[in-house]
């Protein structure tokens, strides 16, 4: 059989992608209109104090005033939620709080999202069926956000399973048990730091808060989206990675040229 591709030896140019995912990432700080310093909210130094080649980070420090919440859809525009996602965060919360960072709301005033942190951060999941049940909603016992520090953290939802990642090294996978075909609704609204009719209020700082719309960008964190301090900042507001051009052979053919 003849091979199509070894008759000639042209250089074919192919876009290969180096990153994880070419969805853009959802700014969900800037979508709340963080940098306008609403009630409750001032600018703070960030995770990085010096960073290599870049300005000192800058993060947003919250207080327990706060009462931040915008329609779901001004947040993803996009309309539908996605099933398989990563939600990552930047933040140092103050020591011994325990409180929603991040709740999203259907029409009828059920929480179909939420990210808990504190000691033992919970992540809660309701999709159009209910399902899971409250007393199966992931959580990660072992962890503690509640020092009052700095934490990288990443969440990676993909089919029945969430990971989390903490600081780019410890992992730990939960099941989810949801619906196939799981849903959340964007009818509703999504608030910041709390949940409606909670008490506790997440009070503390916060650098960065991104969704993306692929499960493969928490696993790449703090490469792509913040990375180590001797490692130049991103975008301050940070954006995909674009495709990179490379070179592979396939068939004694090379495929692809990198920049020049």
């Amino acid at each position: 059989m003849e091979c199509s591709l070894c008759e000639d030896p042209i250089r074919i140019t192919v876009l290969i992608m180096m990153t994880v995912s070419s969805a853009e990432p959802v700014d969900i700080l800037k979508a709340l209109d963080f940098q306008s310093s609403p009630e409750g909210v001032r600018k703070a130094p960030g995770f990085c104090a010096f960073r290599r080649g870049s300005k000192p980070d800058v993060a947003f420090r919250v207080s327990k005033s706060v009462q931040i919440s915008a329609p779901t859809k001004q947040i993803f525009p996009g309309g539908a939620f996605p099933e398989d996602f990563s939600i990552m965060f930047t933040i140092k919360p103050k020591a011994g709080r325990q409180a929603f960072l991040l709740s999203v709301y259907n029409q009828q005033g059920i929480q179909q999202l939420g990210v808990e942190v504190g000691r033992g951060p919970l992540f809660l999941y309701e999709d159009q069926h209910g399902s899971p049940p409250p007393e199966e909603y992931p959580l990660f016992r072992s962890i503690n956000l509640a020092d009052g520090k700095w934490h990288r953290v990443a969440l990676s939802v993909e089919k029945k399973s969430v990971t989390i990642i903490v600081d780019c090294k410890k992992k730990l996978t939960k099941p989810l048990k949801r619906s196939d075909r799981a849903v959340i609704s964007t009818e509703g609204i999504t608030v910041f730091g709390t949940r409606i009719l909670d008490d506790e209020v997440f009070e503390g700082d916060i650098q960065q808060l991104l969704m993306v719309a692929d499960p493969r960008a928490a696993h790449d964190y703090c490469e792509h989206y913040s990375p180590d301090c001797h490692a130049p900042s991103h975008q301050d507001t940070p954006q995909a990675q674009e495709p990179e051009e490379t070179e592979v052979s396939i068939g004694g053919v090379v495929w692809g040229g990198g920049p020049q």
